[in-house]
């Protein structure tokens, strides 16, 4: 099953970048996320490992996944290791300088288990296209509140400056 969302933040593309770059901070936007933990010593770019887990209705799915493209500025791709069929890609797209496209791709599938394998992904399709809205609109939210306050302390420092 494919899944694919995509939404315009209020913040320039570098801005975007920084926040979705800091693996730290998914749980604070992943809608449906109830394990999110780097494993190993790399914490972010290209190798990164993630172990993740996402309810779907009263069952947590996931496993362990890999990013396996990191284009600074731009992509970041991660496949399946272990567990739950998976691949994804942020796709992060420059609309003017001071907004930008947020893109991301989503396919998963349950290898193996026939015709009540795709029976479990059409059902689990709309609570997880639900799960992926409600992430993009909290990450929206998440990266214009910091602009928010990048731009009030700026504001503030001038101020002190002159004062």
């Amino acid at each position: 099953m494919r899944l694919n969302e995509k939404i315009v933040i209020s913040a320039p593309c570098e801005a975007v970048w920084e926040y979705l770059a800091n693996t730290e901070n998914y749980l604070h936007f992943l809608h449906g996320i109830t394990r999110w933990e780097v494993e190993g010593e790399r914490k972010s770019g290209l190798g990164t490992r993630i172990r993740m887990l996402v309810r779907i209705g009263a069952a947590e799915v996931g496993g362990l996944v890999e990013v396996v493209e990191w284009k600074e500025g731009s992509d970041i791709a991660w496949n399946s290791v272990t567990g739950l069929d998976q691949r994804g890609r942020w796709m992060i797209r420059r609309v003017d300088d001071e907004r930008t496209r947020i893109e991301m791709r989503w396919s998963y599938g349950v290898a193996g288990a026939g015709i009540f394998g795709i029976l479990a992904e059409r059902v689990a399709a709309p609570s997880l296209r639900g799960q992926l809205r409600r992430s993009l609109r909290q990450l929206k939210r998440q990266v214009e509140h910091e602009q928010l306050r990048a731009e009030a302390k700026r504001r503030q420092g001038l101020r002190g400056a002159t004062a």
